[in-house]
């Protein structure tokens, strides 16, 4: 029994001066703090999801909001033309919270609308007399290149939930929520208003899809019409593991014929969720 325990307490030992010494002199590198945070999870200082949104927390401070922005030709907007009863249909249909709202041109975001805000117009069947304009909050404006980690902290700040992302030239190249920020830190957040036909796959272009690692191969195969075995992998999770030869780590891309998948969002055990797109030959 001694020579066990003195075997598990030198084990121990082992792993914790390992991290002592790492931090007897300040990790200086990236490098260094991600070797530190894999050798805490993989003893079990902390579990495997406090580790993924460490490193999602890390990874965020490196990419800018053109990175995650939902692109122009997505964007749900309304037409400050738009009566009640025009606009009422979209809402329901789109079920989001917010809307920017547009002027003559798309690049002519006005402000910001709020779902909730029309709940009032509607119980008082104030239809007459309603103007849009009294109702939008001021649009938060952010160019491309605009840090995920600053923009959180704006967001948290300000207490707004949407930016209008801008191109080099003032015109509205996409939006950002904050929702869209945090899914980069702790990975997909779904809530009762998603779509089920949706759960899987998401179209940003026609050239850009989100993709769940959990998507059935089959289900994969009907969307974007390919033949993909799944004798083998039931998901497209695991074809893309088995295409990279390892777990793979945020960011990391590798090719299957003619898609490029780049993770998302992954932990050590798996990947959650995949960037794809279709590669020129």
């Amino acid at each position: 029994m001694s020579e066990d325990r003195t075997g598990g307490e030198s084990d121990d030992r082992s792993w914790i001066e390992k991290i002592a010494t790492a931090f007897s002199s300040e990790p200086r590198t990236r490098g260094d703090l991600e070797q530190v945070l894999a050798l805490a999870a993989e003893n079990e200082v902390i579990d495997l999801d406090a580790h993924g949104i460490i490193e999602g927390a890390m990874q965020v401070s490196d990419m800018q909001a053109r990175d995650i922005m939902v692109p122009r030709s997505q964007m749900e907007v309304i037409k400050a033309e738009c009566s009640l009863e025009e606009m009422l249909p979209q809402i329901i249909r789109s079920a989001h919270s917010r809307y920017p709202v547009i002027g003559d041109s798309p690049d002519e975001v006005l402000g910001i609308l709020l779902a909730k805000d029309l709940l009032p117009q509607i119980l008082h069947k104030e239809h007459d007399n309603f103007h849009i304009e009294a109702l939008l909050r001021p649009a938060n404006v952010v160019p491309e290149s605009k840090r995920l980690n600053v923009l959180l902290r704006e967001f948290r700040q300000n207490r707004n939930h949407m930016a209008i992302v801008i191109d080099e030239y003032g015109g509205v190249a996409g939006l950002v929520t904050i929702e869209d920020v945090l899914e980069e830190i702790v990975g997909e957040i779904e809530d009762e208003t998603d779509v089920e036909t949706d759960r899987f796959i998401r179209k940003i272009t026609d050239n850009d899809y989100i993709v769940q690692a959990l998507t059935p191969i089959d289900e994969f195969n009907n969307y974007f019409e390919r033949d993909f075995s799944d004798e083998e992998f039931d998901t497209i999770g695991g074809l893309v593991i088995n295409a990279f030869g390892h777990m793979p780590t945020r960011n990391e891309t590798t090719e299957i014929d003619d898609l490029e998948f780049k993770v998302i969002n992954a932990d050590q055990r798996r990947i959650n969720s995949l960037r794809l797109k279709f590669l020129a030959r």
